[in-house]
């Protein structure tokens, strides 16, 4: 009897245990075989880390999409992008991107409020946030009509992709001044630093330490941005060459290319908007890097649904100005 129930408790304890266990760490082979090409998913902080964006989804205010003929000329005053927009869709989309941006602060958060009358005056550029959102406007506009490339036909993004409800995203960079190992996402400054023949004559690699690990230092940038490893897009065993690379490498380059685009159409021209609280230590206003939609994941808050830019309208195509009333020429 005292051996049965000793067996007993032990059966029992190695049933708890195993409902109990942690699931395994995923390697999935995205290459080649035998040289390492592997995504290492460790669903034990995945999981921690997709209930954490299922439960950012956005419900208030976020209606079905409402379509219809664009407002008709002064309709709206002062409303410079989303002239392609009904009255109904127009405001359906406000509403939304209170929810995506500003959930606690509300409409003021961009919408000037005369403090003489306490009046809101949705026309006035008085606030900076709305010339800023106006400019983020066309930035999405432009991604979602421009980079299908990267971003999908049938995906894109909205503002939830980056704000993930709050008024300025969690990740963005400034210069410091330094080595700016992040230059990339502004200019064309060149990555390569590994050689393509052996180091003798005309064929010496001139590139220099310091260049390497600038090249390291953004690799492992874009590497924690996405929350991968370096074979998610390379060859370990020939990191240059393109055609041994995973498709991936060329979704990043096409994502590189992207960022830089809206850096320099939409994020640095806004250099004089920005107020002193938001400029970076030399002075430069915050610009996009790929951390900014992916938030560590290797698809933006893992593709959830809520940041999908298809039922907007407002995000899709590239608006332009409602005319004010009587204007014959309006779109």
């Amino acid at each position: 009897m005292k051996r049965l129930a000793m067996g007993t408790t032990l059966a029992a304890v190695l049933v708890v245990t195993s409902a109990c266990e942690r699931p395994p760490v995923e390697v999935v082979n995205v290459g080649f075989r035998g040289v390492g090409m592997e995504h290492v998913e460790n669903p034990r902080q995945l999981q921690d880390s997709v209930d954490a964006v299922l439960g950012r989804e956005p419900t208030e205010g976020i209606l079905p999409p409402l379509g219809g003929d664009p407002a008709p000329p002064g309709t709206h005053q002062n409303v410079q992008v989303l002239g392609h927009l009904s009255a109904a869709e127009f405001t359906r989309t406000m509403n939304a991107v209170t929810q995506w941006v500003s959930p606690e602060q509300g409409c003021n958060y961009c919408h000037w409020v005369d403090p003489a009358t306490g009046v809101v005056d949705f026309a006035s550029d008085n606030n900076y946030t709305k010339i800023v959102s106006r400019r983020m406007f066309q930035m999405t506009q432009d991604i979602n009509a421009n980079w299908t490339s990267h971003v999908g036909e049938d995906r894109g993004v909205n503002c939830m992709t980056c704000h993930q409800g709050q008024p300025v995203p969690n990740n963005y960079f400034f210069f410091d001044g330094r080595s700016d190992p992040l230059r990339s996402y502004v200019d064309n400054a060149g990555a390569r630093v590994q050689g393509t023949t052996a180091l003798t004559g005309e064929g010496d690699n001139r590139q220099s330490i310091k260049q390497t690990e600038y090249t390291y230092a953004l690799m492992i940038h874009m590497s924690n941005s996405l929350g991968v490893n370096c074979t998610y897009c390379h060859n370990s065993a020939r990191f240059a060459d393109w055609e041994e690379s995973t498709p991936q490498r060329v979704t990043a380059l096409r994502g590189l290319r992207m960022i830089r685009a809206q850096n320099m159409q939409h994020m640095v021209p806004l250099q004089d908007v920005w107020p002193e609280n938001r400029l970076g230590p030399m002075g430069d206003g915050p610009k996009l890097t790929c951390a900014s939609c992916h938030n560590g994941a290797y698809k933006p808050q893992y593709n959830a649904q809520y940041t999908w830019a298809t039922d907007w309208p407002a995000l899709t195509e590239i608006g332009y100005p409602n005319p004010p009333a009587g204007d014959t020429t309006a779109n």
